[in-house]
């Protein structure tokens, strides 16, 4: 029996690795997971197991095999170290499900925390990501967003903090980004299929139409005071897909911190978080996936310390019919499949800040997107256009090394 997700993000964005695989829950992308890769960690982000633990002291770059994935191109030594000798750092790997949607976390012992305690923190980060779903999910008709959704042009609700701050940001997202990014996308949910029920046949322009009126995320009000959030017009829906696993990713790494671990990863499909150096002192090594490459290319790879990445592509979720590509990042002023990218990755102090700004930079383009990315401290972004030009912002330049020029393709 298929296993539905209880978390969805609907049409704007899914993380799926693989473009027509039907039987994945609605967020296994932004899946969004095969698009970054922690090469220096050795994570698998489109294979649902692990990698084989490093067995050479050394760090090196091994050849990639064709059914090899990126991440695994690069394994961490297991013996280096820059603490001190009496003390060997060993590499603990966790991985589960949530959100719709592989979740991954590595992490090195340290001086007060053994591989049982890393465990132990790995396994309440987990639920801690499970926790927020339940908040956050469309799945369950008790969840904070159904429950708004439910009162749609009828009353206001009162929600949790933490759902409460992430639809004000949610808000704060589509001020900033000219509306490209739009929690409303829910009214399209069923519209275009890229979920497990893939239809590669576009819904009519006239079925598009009469959606749209529907998608207006200015509609949404939200009362400080008195906690609640309300849709005004009756008929709308709210989605948080398309940000609430950033925030869950950084909620699971307080609780890492919490327990003490000083160098760890969490990823959850393509939202992921680096914290601290390896245990020789260099930091993780991330990879970006070739849009129109497998599921093992990669184009780009760019050293990362305490930030997160978070990647939007157009490869994740969707199909080829008469020559022209669509797929699930759709631009919510139109209703279609945004034709201005193909993958966009953000580097951000948090997996919430980078988890909002992906879509949006892809729907609005590279001079558009880099624009906004620019006015946001601490962020930077490659972009991958239409025309398979790279574009690196100024923040990223120097720190982002192109390894492969990437695939052309429809």
């Amino acid at each position: 029996m298929e296993r539905k997700s209880l978390f969805t993000r609907g049409p704007m964005r899914y993380d799926v690795c693989v473009m027509t695989r039907r039987a994945q829950a609605p967020l296994r992308r932004r899946g969004r997971a095969a698009c970054v890769a922690l090469l220096a960690a050795g994570l698998v982000s489109c294979r649902d197991r692990a990698p084989a633990e490093p067995t050479a002291p050394p760090a090196k770059v091994e050849p990639m095999s064709s059914g090899q994935t990126a991440s695994a191109a690069v394994r961490p030594s297991a013996t280096a170290s820059a603490t001190p000798r009496w003390v060997i750092p060993d590499r603990v790997w966790f991985e589960g499900g949530a959100m719709g949607t592989h979740v991954a976390f590595a992490g090195y012992t340290t001086e007060t925390v053994d591989k049982a305690g890393v465990r132990a923190a790995f396994e309440a980060a987990l639920a801690e990501i499970k926790r927020v779903e339940l908040l956050m999910t469309t799945w369950r008709d008790d969840s904070d967003v159904s429950r708004i959704n439910a009162a749609a042009g009828k009353a206001p609700v009162k929600v949790s903090e933490e759902t409460f701050a992430v639809v004000k940001q949610s808000i704060h997202a589509g001020d900033i980004s000219e509306g490209t990014f739009d929690i409303t996308f829910e009214a399209l949910h069923g519209l275009w299929k890229f979920d497990e029920d893939l239809d590669p046949h576009p819904p009519s322009a006239k079925d598009i139409k009469a959606r749209l009126p529907l998608l207006d995320y200015k509609a949404i009000k939200i009362d400080e005071s008195a906690r609640t959030v309300m849709i005004t017009k009756p008929g709308m829906k709210i989605g948080l897909g398309g940000i609430a696993k950033g925030y869950a990713v950084d909620m699971a790494a307080k609780v890492l911190e919490k327990a003490g671990l000083k160098s760890y990863f969490v990823q959850a499909g393509g939202d992921l978080l680096a914290r601290g150096n390896k245990p020789d002192g260099s930091p993780w090594s991330a990879g970006i996936r070739d849009p129109r490459g497998g599921p093992s290319q990669y184009f780009a790879k760019i050293l990362l310390q305490d930030h997160a990445f978070s990647t939007a592509g157009d490869y994740e979720r969707g199909y080829v019919v008469g020559g022209k590509r669509y797929h699930h990042i759709i631009d919510p002023r139109t209703g279609y499949p945004a034709t201005a990218c193909r993958s966009v990755t953000i580097w951000a102090p948090t997996a919430f800040l980078a988890d909002e700004i992906d879509d949006a930079v892809f729907i609005l383009g590279p001079e558009k997107g880099l624009a906004l990315v620019e006015s946001i401290d601490g962020v930077g972004a490659v972009i991958v256009d239409a025309k398979n030009k790279i574009h690196v912002s100024k923040r990223l330049q120097g720190l982002v090394q192109i390894v492969a020029l990437p695939t052309d393709g429809i």
